[in-house]
């Protein structure tokens, strides 16, 4: 558990840089061109792990499994990144650390319509918390400088579709495992984005070499590392645990933005990430809660299974 704590606090510190860093690339790099970058890194470091995951479950992968993973690719690097990297360059990086946070509320409604994941009380509870948190992010009536609304809007985006990922990936991640999933759609994802940005006449390698310190630091400790990490956490302990790095994201990006960008922060943000972290700590600890009593169930499963006496097999009589 001491680990799995200590890769928690890896990944909330290097997401929580994420927004920073890809804010300062964003000044001298197309949106397309960084974002499939840093996911075709990130992907290859992560796609020896899941290689590895896939052989010990002695799984055969098929073509409409590399095609499932390709849509599921399309949706979180060609759609919700690009939104994300769009957001980051329309609004303070603080801003948009915490709003992208808000992206496992956004899962659970899915999972309630697609995954059978049905809404309870304290869903909905935390729900309400995180949505009146947005609100105060937002501050719609007065939009704090370094923000606009064609920011926070795509950033909101960017979280909902990233939850549409989450839910559309479960499968796959049952069947092959998460690290494999993750790396395998990140890397036809990027394919996918660089063949769009080739398309579209943007710049494919241009400007990377005057930006190989961004480059590097948001593929492989970002989008690569960042991952890793995570995983490592969820194998260590279970997914609850490791969802912690995304309670601590919001406490750490706002104060790295404020001190590598010089971004303040108002009053109306503190409330916001005081209410996501609230409705974010409430969902962890009610997730935690539901792995300890699964946990229970199959052991009394067990238990009772060795202590209940064999049935004498029945004689067939000629």
């Amino acid at each position: 558990m001491n680990k799995a704590y200590i890769y928690v606090l890896l990944t909330a510190f290097i997401f929580g840089t994420m927004e920073v860093a890809l804010k300062i690339g964003a000044s001298t790099m197309d949106p397309f061109q960084i974002t499939y970058i840093r996911f075709a890194i990130g992907g290859l470091i992560l796609l020896p792990f899941g290689i590895a995951e896939i052989r010990r479950r002695g799984i055969r992968l098929q073509f409409r499994d590399f095609l499932e993973l390709a849509g599921i690719g399309f949706i979180g690097v060609v759609v919700s990144m690009i939104l994300f990297q769009l957001a980051v360059m329309n609004s303070n990086a603080s801003t948009a650390s915490v709003l992208f946070c808000v992206n496992p509320f956004f899962t659970m409604i899915f999972a309630h319509f697609f995954a059978g994941e049905r809404m309870n009380r304290t869903k909905a509870v935390v729900l309400a918390i995180a949505l009146i948190g947005i609100l105060f992010m937002l501050r719609p009536w007065d939009v704090q400088e370094g923000n606009t609304i064609l920011g926070m809007v795509q950033m909101i985006l960017a979280a909902l579709t990233f939850g549409i990922y989450t839910v559309a990936a479960k499968k796959s991640v049952q069947k092959i495992g998460a690290i494999a999933q993750t790396g395998i759609s990140f890397v036809l994802g990027a394919f996918i984005l660089m063949t769009i940005t080739f398309m579209l006449g943007r710049p494919v390698i241009d400007e990377t070499t005057e930006n190989i310190e961004i480059i590097l630091y948001t593929g492989i400790l970002v989008t690569g590392g960042g991952y890793l990490f995570y995983f490592k956490a969820i194998e260590l302990a279970d997914a609850a645990t490791g969802a912690f790095a995304f309670f601590l994201k919001p406490a750490i990006a706002p104060v790295i933005a404020v001190i590598v960008l010089g971004e303040h922060i108002l009053w109306n943000t503190y409330i916001g990430i005081g209410l996501i972290l609230a409705a974010s700590l409430i969902n962890i600890v009610s997730q935690k809660k539901s792995i300890q009593i699964e946990k229970v169930e199959k052991r009394r499963t067990m238990q009772r299974l060795d202590t209940e006496p064999e049935k004498p097999e029945e004689k067939t009589h000629e």
